[in-house]
């Protein structure tokens, strides 16, 4: 099945240059000229990664993606002509995977839309869309989350952190294991970035984030209670 991509983009040219080379990479490609017929195919069709532009008519980038991420953990990568460091910050406090500035090689867009798709998604063939584990569901076709059903806000790494450890049930995972599977094995972060994501994934899931155990020494493993 082909990967489907949302591409936000109000620049014409831009848009269908971007378009080529994901096709050529094998993607069924959406497009959007604003942010108003974004959230529209976002409520339409079901996505495996968005590419959205900031600067764009009636609805800008921002308010996409703060309302998308209400409703769905899907990866997310915003591109901008803009530098500003206040901007990439507030990119990735409503919730953004990834951050591109213009100009960019499509290639290498291209490669990072994959590697974080790999990494939002951990294995492929999973056997089960759906899984429960007491009051906690887990859509993974939809990458959307429920706690005794009310639907909760997580960022794609945060999904992709859950995802990881309910793969691994009951197994120790350690810092450097889950930063190469979430982070990719090309990040230079500092490890605690994961006490931090674990600490706000914890707080999210509220009483079924105690499925999520501390290992003293070792790392973290996903637990259920018989």
């Amino acid at each position: 099945m082909n990967k489907t991509i949302l591409l936000v983009e109000d620049d014409i040219l831009m848009r269908e240059f971007m378009t080529d080379y994901f096709k050529k990479d094998g993607w069924h490609v959406l497009e959007a000229n604003n942010g108003r017929e974004a959230l529209e195919l976002f409520e339409l069709h079901e996505l495996d990664l968005i590419i959205l532009d900031i600067m764009m008519p009636e609805v800008d980038g921002w308010s996409v993606c703060r309302r998308i991420r209400k409703q769905s953990a899907i990866p997310i990568i915003i591109i901008t002509a803009r530098t500003d460091d206040d901007d990439q910050v507030m990119g990735f406090e409503l919730g953004a995977d990834e951050y591109v500035t213009k100009p960019f090689s499509p290639k290498v867009l291209v490669a990072r839309a994959t590697g974080l798709l790999k990494r939002a998604q951990g294995t492929l063939g999973r056997e089960e869309d759906i899984l429960l584990y007491g009051k906690l569901q887990i859509n993974k076709r939809a990458y959307t989350v429920h706690v005794d059903g009310e639907p909760i806000s997580l960022t794609a790494k945060e999904y992709s952190l859950l995802d990881l450890l309910t793969r691994h049930e009951g197994a120790v995972l350690d810092r450097d294991k889950i930063l190469n599977a979430v982070w990719g094995i090309d990040h230079f972060g500092d490890p605690r970035a994961v006490d931090t994501h674990i600490k706000k994934l914890r707080a999210k899931l509220g009483d079924q984030g105690r499925h999520i155990r501390t290992v003293i020494g070792a790392g973290y493993k996903f637990e259920v209670e018989p």
